[in-house]
């Protein structure tokens, strides 16, 4: 197996790490799985049919207008739902409805996760049945102990603050002896600020995040520890550090 590509998130500071760690928190989409695989890619087009349906306007309107809100609001719906009165339920069906057969067993992973001491949680915008079903094509489900999705979240998404408070406490939580794991940088700064090691996961082979400027701003600052392109190496390595 090719070593992964360990990349220093900054030089200024020694980042934290995992000797502690009792707590495994990961995100969903482009975490778990390789962004590669474009099944955000797939959600993203759902996204703006929907915008463009729903609010009687062009794809290219729907574009601008998804991405706008997804940037001031942290996710389309939740722009839609300020903005417009949107009610989630018929959104969050709709956009999931994708094709989930890129995904493969990965038992590499399984195995990883596997290895690793102690709880291990789900915290995505993504809705149950979506991590659910990106879960069983990975052959990771039974791995984790739970999934809080946005309705666990009363529809507020990541990166906003309470959205973490809620996580924690749902779960009984102890953020110092936690790591959260993340394909974006600026969702990790909460969890850094509540104590958490943070772990930026990018494309394999990659040292750069192909995502708009604002989406890449903050991987290089305090509160991103580690960033890695191999969940699954990276993984690995910490299981053989403890062990």
């Amino acid at each position: 197996m090719t070593a992964p590509t360990i990349i220093p998130a900054n030089d200024r500071r020694a980042p934290r790490g995992f000797a502690d760690v009792e707590t495994w928190v990961f995100d969903l989409d482009n975490t778990l799985y390789p962004h590669n695989l474009n099944l955000w890619q797939q959600i993203d087009d759902r996204i703006r049919e929907f915008v463009a349906n729903f609010l009687k306007v062009t794809k290219e309107d729907a574009f601008k207008l998804q991405k706008d809100y997804y940037k001031r609001y942290g996710t389309t719906m939740r722009g839609l739902m300020a903005e417009h009165g949107l009610k989630p339920d018929d959104y969050l069906a709709f956009v999931h409805q994708i094709d989930h057969s890129p995904l493969l067993p990965n038992p590499q992973l399984g195995d990883a996760i596997e290895r690793l001491p102690g709880r291990k949680l789900i915290l995505t915008n993504g809705t149950r049945a979506h991590a659910d079903a990106v879960m069983r094509r990975l052959d990771i489900d039974r791995h984790f102990e739970d999934v809080f999705d946005i309705a666990a979240a009363d529809l507020d998404p990541k990166p906003l603050p309470q959205v973490y408070d809620r996580f924690l406490k749902k779960h009984g939580v102890d953020p110092r002896r936690a790591v959260m794991f993340e394909d974006l940088a600026r969702n990790l700064e909460v969890p850094y600020a509540l104590g958490m090691t943070t772990v930026l996961v990018v494309p394999e082979g990659t040292r750069e995040v192909f995502r708009e400027d604002w989406e890449l701003a903050g991987r290089d600052d305090p509160h991103v520890d580690h960033v890695t392109d191999s969940l699954t190496g990276f993984l690995q390595g910490i299981a053989a550090a403890r062990a």
